[in-house]
């Protein structure tokens, strides 16, 4: 049994990301108007679902992604910047399309102007497998969209992981079709016969776009989601930042009635959660945007990826492999992902890098056209892909900085928050109890032996301790680098994107 753990552990790894990726894969909930109540839940508590009552509705002020409860997200454009080259499109051949297969939605038409973008140099080579982990809200009888994208490329000897998330709105070239979001991409591949099928043309536009190689590629329903989270007993995420938005008050209730609504809170703390409270997280974008919805889907799957290495497996993997096959569709086959096996035990949550195509990688753009896309700012998102698509020294270096972390307040689940803000800046974490928890301010003890002045303000900048106490105990011995005591100047609240990878 002890052989399987590897490879399950890396086929957990991989399909948990694209059953997560896939929690927009439903149709979207109609947004009920706004309650007069705000439900809130403390960390860990259970809530009991209360109806809110319609009230008369006051539109939010209108903004980047601005969440209006009953019209979807409108992106403004900040300024009006000439408009994106784009190819030629040949209208009859649409109209072609569109009578061959009068059951399916025609492929967006691109934008016409004359000039084709030019394809981005290559950016991985041989070291690293890449995965793009799709989720759709692909259902019978109707057009649809690959709404989630996430690129995960992996270096499997050296054991780190960079993922990407990609917004549906963002104008790319799509080879054979022309300017267009590139949650089009698939549908397009699958109604034009493209070579390779979606996942052919995703990949091909992936690729033309942002310079990434795609190996294999996922998709899945996201129901399977749920089953997987409640068959590994649930999971706890750690939520930084308290998050609401609207919720069904029970999963089987009729999404299309107001009455069904509620507004509903998680956070801060250590958040334990079934498959429907996990789903909604890594949904939900009614009162935020799809940027948040991109972190939150990274930070899920941190979750169940960690939840997998703590726990005993091995009695689950029949019904999870189940799930995986009868939910998943992948061109990675069995003798791919046991290729990989040896490496899997490389992988920590401390291992993987959270990347997001977002402001300042992007800008809201209005086309010629009227449609309401991000914008790619090609030196700024370059330079984001280049560091993305580089094995890091850094982390590296960082493997190998050991952090414990205790609690000195009476603030539950702070140590596992603190710890989670760790990994994201690549150091491995511990946690243990403090001898008080009644600390004001917090302190660092600085095990290591050499003493590195710069080393220790770079975890307390991570951490925005700059006035922590630090005190100097050089112990050779010590089976850790670093121990932060929390104090109450601590805050949790934290934005992933905003740390030094």
């Amino acid at each position: 049994m002890k052989s399987s753990q590897p490879y399950f552990i890396l086929f957990l790894f991989f399909v948990s990301a694209v059953i997560f990726s896939a929690c927009n894969a439903a149709p979207q909930e109609s947004a009920p108007p706004p309650p007069l109540i705000l439900i809130t839940s403390a960390p860990n508590a259970s809530p009991t679902p209360t109806p809110f009552q319609p009230s008369l509705y006051t539109p939010t002020q209108p903004g980047l992604y601005s969440a209006e409860i009953n019209s979807p997200p409108q992106i403004l454009p900040t300024e009006t910047p000439s408009p994106s080259p784009v190819p030629p499109v040949n209208p009859t051949a649409t109209a072609n399309i569109a009578q061959l297969f009068p059951t399916a939605a025609a492929p967006p038409v691109a934008e016409v102007v004359a000039i084709t973008p030019t394809a981005l140099p290559p950016l991985t080579g041989n070291e690293t497998i890449n995965f793009l982990l799709i989720g759709s809200d692909k259902r019978p009888g109707s057009s649809y969209r690959t709404d989630t994208l996430v690129i995960a490329v992996v270096w499997y000897k050296e054991g780190q992981v960079s993922l990407i998330s990609i917004p549906r709105d963002l104008w790319v070239y799509i080879p054979t079709v022309g300017m267009q979001r590139v949650n089009t991409a698939y549908q397009s591949g699958e109604i034009t016969g493209y070579t390779g099928g979606g996942p052919g043309l995703l990949k091909d536009t992936i690729s033309y776009n942002l310079g990434i190689r795609i190996d294999h590629t996922a998709m899945v329903e996201f129901d399977g989601f749920r089953r997987i989270v409640d068959t590994l007993g649930g999971i706890e995420v750690p939520i930084a930042c308290a998050y609401t938005d609207w919720r069904l008050i029970d999963p089987s209730y009729d999404p299309y009635n107001e009455n069904n609504w509620w507004l509903y809170t998680v956070g801060p703390g250590q958040i334990h959660m079934d498959g429907d409270l996990a789903l909604w997280y890594a949904r939900s974008r009614s009162k935020s945007n799809d940027f948040d919805r991109g972190r939150r889907q990274q930070e899920t799957l941190r979750s169940i990826f960690d939840k997998a290495l703590r726990t005993d497996t091995f009695s689950k993997i029949p019904q999870l492999y189940n799930d995986f096959s009868s939910t998943v569709i992948t061109d990675m086959g069995l003798g791919d992902m046991l290729l990989l096996a040896p490496h899997a035990v490389n992988f920590t949550n401390a291992n993987i890098r959270g990347y997001y195509i977002r402001p300042p990688y992007v800008s809201s753009w209005m086309t010629p056209g009227g449609a309401a896309v991000l914008l790619p700012n090609e030196t700024e998102l370059g330079q984001m892909l280049i560091e993305a698509t580089t094995l890091s020294t850094s982390a590296v270096e960082r493997e190998t900085i050991t952090v414990d972390v205790q609690n000195g307040t009476t603030l539950d689940s702070w140590d596992a928050l603190a710890a989670s803000r760790l990994n994201y800046a690549g150091y491995q974490t511990t946690v243990s109890n403090a001898d008080r928890r009644d600390y004001p301010s917090s302190v660092i003890i600085d095990f290591t032996p050499g003493q590195d002045p710069n080393q220790r303000q770079t975890l307390l900048s991570t951490l925005n301790l700059y006035a922590a106490s630090v005190l100097s105990q050089p112990d050779a011995n010590s089976s850790v680098q670093y121990r932060v005591i929390l104090g109450y100047d601590y805050d949790p609240c934290f934005q992933p994107q905003d740390l030094s990878h």
